[in-house]
């Protein structure tokens, strides 16, 4: 099983900047997106970032042109850098992997237990 680590989170000034990085231990065949997911109290959990191993991005509309994802294929390793950050992006931000545990092909998505991140003056 894979598991995933995040670190990076804290309190921000409005305007300010952080990086979260994850870092992914265990056996595995691949992992075709890794990507980052936040969380507020009382919503859902929205997709704030995703990266496949090529390079290919895809990000939440909230964030385009702020946030940028990261990944160290060899390390499995992703990270989020997040500039111009406002109070709305306060949120638990969670690491998450599509995991292919196999050359057959059997998958899970797994998730680390997520990393608080404020924007507050």
């Amino acid at each position: 099983q894979v598991q995933l680590v995040e670190s990076g989170g804290g309190l921000v000034q409005p305007g300010g900047s952080l990086r979260l990085s994850c870092s992914a231990s265990g056996s595995f065949f691949s992992m075709p997106v890794m990507g980052w997911y936040r969380q507020v109290p009382g919503n859902q959990r929205e997709m704030v970032a995703g990266i496949a191993p090529g390079g290919t991005t895809d990000y939440g509309d909230s964030v385009k042109g702020r946030f940028t994802i990261s990944r160290d294929n060899a390390a499995n390793t992703v990270a989020l850098q997040m500039n111009s950050l406002k109070p709305e992006d306060t949120g638990v931000y969670y690491c998450n992997a599509l995991v292919i545990r196999d050359s057959a092909g059997s998958r899970y998505i797994s998730w680390g237990r997520g990393t608080q991140v404020t924007v507050s003056s």
